[in-house]
């Protein structure tokens, strides 16, 4: 393993950052293209999120059979989901089972963080210091370091003479705890908090929910998978694995081409009240395609939303804290839940408004929010991460001429395709700004990126190319075109998101993600790839470093209709799926 020793700086190709869904197939890719690669991992094993999520009722919201690797068929034939939706264990048991089938493992050191990145200019190679005192050069460096991987937990007055136990969803300790008897706090009302609520209510004494904006829920619909389904979906693989690599949102399900506007209200109450019975992000998808951009069609399926919720919680007041308004649905992420709202109707459940009565400090023995001081024996924040930009930020990455990353992100997250970054050469961040992993399908958007990057380094190699490096011209010319695109959706009408950073309070930023879909954005990076990577800088051995070969892409080029395949056959079976009627 690498590491400094009398005076000796071990050297590889390629360093990479994590072992989630994208660093576990990012060291198989580059293995397979004859790369010497190492890897650092902060977390004892595999599993990314999923290592560290372990909070009860931790669920995945991407079907099981969708939420997997696409790279090797057999893999994809050969492992048995026992549910619609994985539970987390679930998820990081197939995890493991990857790592151990491709043998991953001995190009990971666990239980190591990357304190420190510089770039050697002249060397043209990065220089990586680990938390374990370990320096290693590196030609590229990778980050698959995910978006949604670093905490947030607010800085909450007193915190530390609290006497009681204080946890955040996002490092969950390994023993199971026990709620029974207690007296619980749960802070915020996203997706972890919104799972791990439901299950803290089956047995705490007490529980009080700390909810600053009030959420949309749709209902998850979870189920065991029957086995003759899943041979019937596997027997499809090979058309399933194309539709879901050239499709919207990394789903093979096909999105409704009937816009809501124009029809008559019965025939969209009863789309959108099938839909609700099915569940999951087909009430989203598969009713009315201009949900997610037209706000009048949106306002009225939020509305119908709002009566779901008024349907089921009973108390007038409670109704009034939980029910979402003032913004559209779908411009938060919308967590999928199993009686999430049934929950309030219990005796020993009670929500707060914190922007009525926001906490003011924690207490030895609970905390105070507005005039109230309230007693808990545990204390969740549910608060969501520090998202996208922040798992890098924590590191001291310096780029080309002293430049620090930290600054470059300071006003928000910049780069190019979601993997380049102006000033800092041969840094490849996956899921980076400007692509599309916190809006889509998990493990295929990381797969894509993974492909572009290990197909990229290994065109450098092959070309005698040792830099390559985003320019400001094209970093500039996407950053404008993913914001003017998300301003076609909901997403930046959200009062705050960890999309754009403003549930840590910072202020606005360019939107982070692109919206058009995950068809249309690899569809770009094919042919950008095609073209030889000719939108980068590229640095020949031997060559004094310049922009004779940088060519931007003209704006109508991110704006060009493109079509997934698909068979007619495929479509008609999809449409009869059970998991979609």
């Amino acid at each position: 393993m690498g590491s400094v020793a009398n005076g000796i700086i071990t050297e590889t190709d390629v360093v990479v950052i994590g072992a989630g869904f994208s660093g576990l197939y990012m060291v198989h890719s580059l293995r397979k293209f004859g790369f010497n690669v190492r890897a650092f991992e902060k977390a004892p094993d595999v599993g990314g999120t999923w290592y560290w999520n372990r909070y009860p009722g931790a669920r995945c919201d991407s079907e099981s059979l969708t939420y997997c690797y696409t790279f090797d068929e057999q893999l994809f034939q050969d492992w048995v989901w026992s549910e619609r939706y994985p539970a987390g264990p679930e998820v990081l048991k197939y995890l493991r089972h990857v790592a151990d089938r491709f043998d991953l493992r001995q190009h990971f050191q666990f239980e190591t963080a990357v304190q420190s990145a510089t770039y050697d200019e002249v060397a043209r190679r990065w220089t990586i210091t680990a938390s374990t005192g370990e320096v290693v050069s590196t030609q590229f460096f990778i980050s698959a370091v995910g978006n949604l991987s670093v905490p947030a937990t607010p800085a909450v007055k007193g915190i530390e003479s609290f006497q009681g136990q204080w946890l955040h969803t996002g490092r969950w300790p390994l023993q199971p705890i026990d709620f029974t008897g207690k007296r619980v706090a749960v802070i915020g009302t996203g997706s972890s908090g919104v799972q791990v609520t439901q299950e803290i209510a089956k047995t705490a004494a007490h529980l009080t929910v700390f909810q600053r904006t009030p959420t949309f829920t749709i209902p998850l619909r979870n189920m065991p998978l029957d086995p003759d389904y899943q041979r019937l979906w596997k027997s499809n693989a090979r058309e399933l694995i194309k539709k879901t690599r050239y499709s919207d949102g990394g789903l093979p399900f096909f999105a409704s081409s009937t816009p809501l506007k124009g029809q008559d209200p019965e025939v969209v109450e009863q789309g959108l009240e099938a839909a609700w019975g099915v569940g999951g992000f087909k009430f989203l998808f598969g009713t009315f395609c201009d949900v997610g951009s037209d706000h009048e069609s949106n306002a009225i399926v939020a509305d119908f939303a709002r009566r779901k919720i008024a349907s089921i919680v009973k108390d007038a007041e409670k109704l009034r804290v939980l029910t979402p308004t003032g913004y559209p649905l779908g411009a938060k992420r919308i967590p999928l839940d199993t009686g999430y709202f049934q929950v309030y109707n219990q005796d020993n459940v009670h929500i707060v408004d914190l922007k009525e009565n926001p906490i003011k400090e924690m207490t030895s023995g609970g905390l105070i929010a507005g005039e109230t001081e309230h007693a808990f024996d545990l204390v969740i924040f549910a608060t969501g991460f520090d998202a996208i930009t922040g798992p890098l930020m924590q590191m001291d990455i310096t780029g080309r001429g002293g430049q620090k990353l930290k600054d470059t992100w300071a006003d928000g997250p910049y780069g190019y395709l979601g993997v380049g970054v102006p000033g800092f050469p041969n840094l490849l961040t996956l899921g980076g700004p400007g692509g599309v992993g916190v809006i889509s399908n998990v493990p295929p958007t990381a797969e894509q990126a993974v492909e572009f990057a290990a197909e990229c380094v290994a065109y450098l190699r092959d070309h005698n190319i040792d830099e390559i490096e985003a320019t400001t011209e094209a970093a500039d010319l996407w950053c404008e075109h993913v914001h003017a695109e998300a301003f076609k959706t909901m997403y930046p009408y959200a009062p705050s998101s960890w999309h754009d950073g403003s549930n840590l309070g910072k202020k606005a930023r360019p939107f982070p993600a692109y919206t058009p879909g995950f068809s249309k954005f690899r569809r770009i990076c094919d042919n950008i790839a095609a073209e030889g990577y000719t939108s980068f800088k590229l640095h020949h051995k031997g060559e004094a470093g310049s922009k004779a070969n940088y060519k931007a892409h003209d704006p109508e080029w991110y704006t060009k209709v493109v079509q997934a395949p698909s068979s007619a056959e495929l479509a008609s079976w999809l449409e009869k799926s059970p998991m979609w009627t």
